[in-house]
């Protein structure tokens, strides 16, 4: 029988996809050994002329084993020192930093598993429901066996207070909870290091799943 646009029919779902395990050669492929763009995005987001407190970031993903995920690529957004996205779209009446991309791509380390930005502390942003959010980093993760992105957030652990006001963390049920998002702060060579471990699942040492957010 032919179809008509009223005819009823039925369509199979498509069959779903994951993130790898070739997700390097196509989103960061200099890392996997194919220098093929004149503009690599990596995970350096600041030059010598932007404004702000001058950190790292790094740290390890781990799957539910507490095994390391060395194929992992992660992509952070962020705002500027002044607390304004480099985006159309944020209209405060907030300094924008034209040497500050604040949007940054890498993969984990193949051998360490070890994930690193250099970038600059974010100022607190506005939320939507106009309250000033604490300051804060957004993360995605593409890897073998993850069919979405999973999107989470960091923030600083020397930022305690705004921390208890964030609207955000402040949804977050348990204590235990909440902590999975707090980067923990040392400093190496002068420099300001954040360590933010990812457990895509508890793992056996008692680490708890990080936080993820339904975007």
């Amino acid at each position: 029988m032919a179809l008509t646009p009223f005819a009823p029919f039925h369509l199979n779902e498509t069959a779903s996809q994951t993130g790898g395990p070739y997700v390097h050669i196509g989103l960061a492929p200099k890392q996997a050994g194919f220098d093929i763009f004149e503009n690599n995005f990596g995970n350096v987001l600041v030059t010598s002329e932007t404004r702000g407190e001058r950190i790292d970031i790094e740290g390890r993903v781990y799957d539910g084993s507490g095994s390391l995920v060395r194929d992992v690529l992660i992509e952070i957004w962020q705002a500027n020192a002044a607390g304004r996205y480099a985006h159309p779209a944020d209209r405060q009446d907030l300094p924008i930093d034209p040497s500050f991309r604040g949007w940054g791509r890498t993969g984990a380390d193949f051998e360490t598993g070890v994930y690193r930005f250099e970038t600059i502390k974010p100022g607190a942003v506005l939320g939507r429901s106009g309250t000033r959010q604490a300051p804060h980093i957004l993360l995605v993760l593409f890897a073998r066996g993850i069919n979405l992105g999973l999107h989470t957030r960091l923030y600083f652990s020397d930022e305690a207070e705004a921390n208890l006001r964030d609207p955000v963390l402040g949804g977050i049920e348990w204590d235990v909870r909440r902590k999975t998002l707090i980067a923990e702060r040392s400093e190496r060579d002068g420099k300001a290091v954040y360590t933010f471990d990812i457990r895509l699942q508890d793992t056996p040492d008692g680490g708890r799943e990080t936080v993820f957010f339904d975007i």
